[in-house]
């Protein structure tokens, strides 16, 4: 975890491998931990609790893959300053001052959980801000930021579509080992979401539940979490852009409370580039692309 004054550089990386072995993305939007002085100094918690919205180590774990020809892409300032993961004005109006953009999106859900492309509260509901911040302030990192983030992923998607006629975009973000409520079951060693089976084809989450059991990881499909926007967002199977998400549990690979590395931690890391390989070398690529309309 490192701290920055001002900007937050550089704001995202992406690492294209030396030879492309097939097209498939790794992304980690969630697990940024650098955090502005000016941030800090607005917030009315600790950093310690400022992190628990951080997928931590989640870059870590995947970006050995750019040496074995998978890209890979990591954000490093934190979700919980701006959230890539949300349309770009999901905005509560209750955290500005000032008058926000007539095209905000005040009424989401995830508006309404505090949990907007700027945040209100952090993973465990824990408000944020001292006091209402600027809407000058917030729009301000959604262009300097967010949107950045996302042409750089678009044109990333767009050079791999061009390459190989088809991407496979994999949203790598992890989840508490508990669930806030107490109803809610055991939770699973990874949930796979595919926006209930629109965002990719099919093949594609079965072959990660095989690969990922035969490797020991109980599975879940799209509960707790189905995929956010970028699944969504990028997941467009009839043009070819499949994007599927994957939840590793926190307990699997790190100290919760502490924030460490686990003793896993170096298997689990393992583990993604075996799903990688199962990935590029038994997934037929070619029926993935763009479906042809039908003669009229």
């Amino acid at each position: 975890m490192t701290r920055f004054d001002g900007a937050v550089s550089p704001a995202f990386e992406i690492v294209e491998p030396a030879e492309w072995r097939a097209p498939v993305i790794f992304n980690s939007p969630h697990s940024g931990s650098t955090y502005p002085d000016e941030f800090l100094a607005a917030s009315r918690i600790d950093v310690p609790q400022l992190r628990r919205s951080e997928d931590s180590f989640m870059d870590e774990l995947i970006g050995h893959l750019s040496d074995r020809g998978f890209p890979t892409v990591r954000v490093n300032f934190p979700r919980s300053y701006v959230d890539v993961n949300r349309e770009p004005y999901e905005l509560d109006p209750r955290m500005f001052t000032g008058r926000l953009p007539s095209f905000a999106n005040t009424r989401s859900m995830r508006v309404a959980g505090g949990l907007g492309t700027i945040p209100r509260v952090v993973g465990d509901g824990q408000e944020i801000y001292r006091e209402r911040i600027l809407v000058d302030d917030a729009l301000a990192r959604i262009e300097t930021l967010y949107k950045p983030y996302h042409r750089a992923l678009r044109r990333l998607i767009n050079k791999v579509h061009q390459m190989f006629g088809t991407v496979v975009l994999v949203d790598c973000h992890s989840m508490p080992s508990v669930g806030v409520s107490r109803d809610e079951p055991r939770r699973p060693d990874v949930v796979i979401g595919d926006r209930y089976g629109t965002s990719c084809a099919p093949l594609l989450p079965d072959r990660v539940e095989e690969t990922m059991t035969g490797l020991g990881y109980s599975i879940g499909r799209n509960k707790p979490y189905a995929g956010g926007f970028i699944t969504e967002h990028y997941g467009n199977p009839a043009s070819g852009l499949h994007a599927v998400q994957l939840e590793l549990n926190r307990a699997i690979y790190m100290d919760e409370r502490r924030r460490e590395r686990g003793p896993r931690f170096a298997q689990v890391a393992r583990d993604f580039g075996v799903l990688a390989d199962v990935l590029a070398t038994t997934i037929p690529f070619g029926d993935l692309g763009p479906f042809q309309a039908a003669a009229e």
